[in-house]
C-alpha cells in the first residue's frame, strides 16, 4: 500500500509535491508534541530558532519529495539538480586517490548520491529503512547506473575500501548515529553526540581527500542546488590525520556545524541526533562532574 500510494504521489510535478509538503510539515508539528518538542530543543541548541517555522514547511517537504527522487525516472530526477561546482570534485577525482563525499541530513540529501554517480562511479553507504514496506522502493531507487550500495556493516565497509583504494569516490551521512562500537563522542553544536568514526578511518587509511556536499532546496519547487565544499575550507584537516578518534569526530562535526549555516532551515532536526545508543555509555560533560 505505501509503495503504492508512493508510486501514485511521484507522478506529480515537484512544484506541488513541496506545496502539499510544507502543509503536511505544519500538520505533523501541530499535531505531534513529541516532534514539536524535539525540533524544537534541536534548533536552540544549535542556534537557529529564528528558522523554526521555515524548518517546519521544508520537513513536510522532505518528506513530500521522496516519492519524486525515488520512484522518478533517472532523467526527470537529475533534470531538478543544478549542480554548481562540481569541477571542484572532479579535480579531487582526476587524481585517482579516491574522494569520501559526505552528506549531512541537509536538504535534499536523496539526490545527491544519483546526482554524483551521473559524474562518476560511486559506493553509497546504505542503512535499511525502519519500514520494511520501504526496503524494496528505497534500494530500487538508490541502485541506479553508476550508484553501489554498501550496506552499513563490515561487508560494505569492505567494498567502501576497495572503492577508495581503486581511486573511485565513496558517500555517506556522517550525522546518523552509528551502531555500537561504531562511534565516539563528539560535541555537535556545543552538546556530546555519538559520532561515526568511519570517515576519518577511511581516510587515514587510503588518504582520499574529503569532500562536503549538500543540496539546498529552491523555493517554489524549482529543484535543487547542489554544491561542493572542501573539507579544509571548513575544518581544520590536521586533525583528521594526527587526532584522537575523539579528536577527528569533532573536526567533522565542525565541518557539519559550518555546512549547516548555509541554509539551517532545511536540515533534519526532528532528528535525535543527541540519543545513546543501547550498550553505550552516556557522556559526562567536565561541568556535570559531581566535586568530592
Amino acid at each position: 500500500m505505501l509503495v503504492a500510494l508512493f508510486r501514485l504521489l511521484s507522478l506529480l510535478p515537484l512544484p506541488l509535491l513541496h506545496a502539499i509538503g510544507a502543509g503536511f510539515g505544519w500538520l505533523v508539528y501541530l499535531l505531534s508534541p513529541s516532534y514539536r518538542r524535539l525540533l524544537q530543543q534541536n534548533m536552540q541548541q544549535a542556534g537557529f530558532t529564528s528558522a523554526t517555522k521555515a524548518a517546519v514547511s521544508e520537513a513536510g517537504k522532505s518528506i513530500l519529495e521522496l516519492p519524486f527522487i525515488w520512484c522518478g525516472t533517472p532523467q526527470r530526477v537529475l533534470k531538478t539538480a543544478h549542480i554548481i561546482n562540481w569541477e571542484i570534485a572532479q579535480e579531487l577525482i582526476d587524481n585517482k586517490q579516491g574522494v569520501i563525499f559526505l552528506t549531512p541530513h541537509l536538504g535534499c540529501f536523496e539526490i545527491i548520491a544519483q546526482a554524483i554517480a551521473a559524474q562518476t562511479p560511486l559506493t553509497a553507504l546504505y542503512r535499511p529503512p525502519r519500514k520494511q514496506a520501504l526496503q524494496p522502493l528505497m534500494e530500487d531507487a538508490r541502485a541506479r547506473t553508476n550508484l553501489l550500495l554498501a550496506p552499513a556493516n563490515l561487508s560494505g565497509v569492505r567494498s567502501m575500501l576497495k572503492a577508495l583504494k581503486k581511486g573511485a569516490a565513496i558517500g555517506l551521512l556522517p550525522d546518523q548515529v552509528p551502531q555500537t562500537g561504531e562511534g565516539v563522542w563528539a560535541d555537535f553544536f556545543d552538546r556530546p553526540a555519538y559520532t561515526m568514526t568511519l570517515p576519518s578511518k577511511l581516510h587515514s587509511m587510503t588518504g582520499a581527500p574529503i569532500m562536503l556536499t549538500y543540496a539546498k532546496r529552491l523555493p517554489w519547487g524549482r529543484g535543487f542546488e547542489i554544491r561542493f565544499v572542501p573539507f579544509d575550507a571548513l575544518a581544520d584537516s590536521a586533525q583528521l590525520a594526527t587526532g584522537t578518534p575523539e579528536e577527528q569526530a569533532t573536526a567533522i562535526n565542525a565541518a557539519m556545524e559550518k555546512l549547516i549555516a548555509h541554509c539551517p532551515e532545511q536540515y533534519f532536526w526532528s532528528y535525535n541526533r543527541y540519543k545513546t545508543p543501547a550498550n553505550v555509555t552516556a557522556p559526562v560533560r567536565p561541568d556535570t562532574i559531581p566535586t568530592p
